[in-house]
């Protein structure tokens, strides 16, 4: 079974474009709503798709979601137990369910990530992307598929509200993860209002803080400015 977590909070622009996408070819899709005020849960409801809610923050959000998922199954979660956590703003490419049947069949002690690709043209979204690539490392907006006992076992997403993406793939560790060769498109909307290379050097300054050992909770006041 795979079941799709999507963490929203006032998603309602970007939410039926990934719904719509993901509707009729996965087995479950869990909305985890931290407390939306516009037209999120109207559009979730409308979609027929599994909502749990509670506080907001990404890491509470994508646990929460982890839990609700797969609910009906009577057995135990087993190796047939999947999850994919995707943003509620990102686009995925054509080819990107052939990708993850492969890689369920193919991989299953590895967790897998998509290729990272901003929704704008021109030169410094490419270069933005170039880096990305370069990291080899996953971020949370490049969704993450791991088999549910994979994911227990290093122990899921922390209840923090920012690098809780980073903290679960420090967890896996490189050897445990694994590129598909799909898109994972996703808005530049703050790249675009904040400027490039403000924005990008912002958040690699609120990531080697955090590495330094910076509270998750005062970097997410600072990333939300």
């Amino acid at each position: 079974m795979l079941s799709v977590i999507i963490p929203t909070l006032n998603a309602q622009s970007h939410l039926p474009q990934l719904l719509t996408q993901l509707d009729g070819v996965v087995d479950e899709i869990v909305v985890s709503d931290g407390g939306s005020i516009d037209g999120t849960l109207e559009v979730a409801v409308a979609a027929k798709v599994r909502i749990a809610l509670g506080c907001k923050g990404r890491g509470w959000q994508l646990a929460r979601g982890a839990k609700w998922a797969n609910l009906d199954n009577n057995l135990d979660k087993n190796q047939d137990d999947w999850l994919l956590f995707l943003h509620a703003d990102t686009r995925l490419g054509e080819n990107w369910m052939d990708e993850v049947r492969h890689h369920i069949k193919h991989f299953p002690t590895q967790a897998g990530y998509f290729r990272f690709k901003f929704d704008a043209h021109g030169f410094w979204p490419r270069w933005i992307e170039f880096w990305v690539w370069l990291r080899c490392t996953p971020y949370g907006d490049q969704g993450l598929l791991v088999r549910r006992d994979v994911y227990e076992a290093v122990g899921g997403y922390p209840d923090w509200p920012l690098y809780e993406d980073v903290n679960i793939v420090r967890k896996l560790g490189r050897r445990r993860l694994r590129p598909l060769l799909a898109d994972a498109v996703t808005s530049a909307a703050r790249y675009e209002e904040q400027g490039y290379v403000r924005r990008g050097l912002g958040n690699l300054l609120l990531v080697t803080r955090y590495f330094l050992g910076a509270d998750p909770n005062d970097l997410n006041e600072r990333y939300n400015k």
